[in-house]
């Protein structure tokens, strides 16, 4: 998979959240820190995920 579609799925992940939380009745504030930090953790699964594996020598 793709580093831009793994990335594009968790950016619709972090809207999907978002929304729900605003639907909850969350603060802004609270909701801009929760999807904050969704994107880091997404930027660091989508690297782990899709970079290529050193070859062995």
């Amino acid at each position: 998979m793709s580093f831009a579609l793994y990335l594009a799925g968790f950016v619709i992940f972090i809207g999907g959240v978002a929304w729900a939380l605003i639907a909850a009745g969350m603060r802004p504030l609270y909701v801009i820190i929760t999807s904050v930090i969704l994107v880091g953790i997404g930027m660091v699964k989508a690297v782990t995920h899709t970079r290529s594996k050193d070859p062995s020598t």
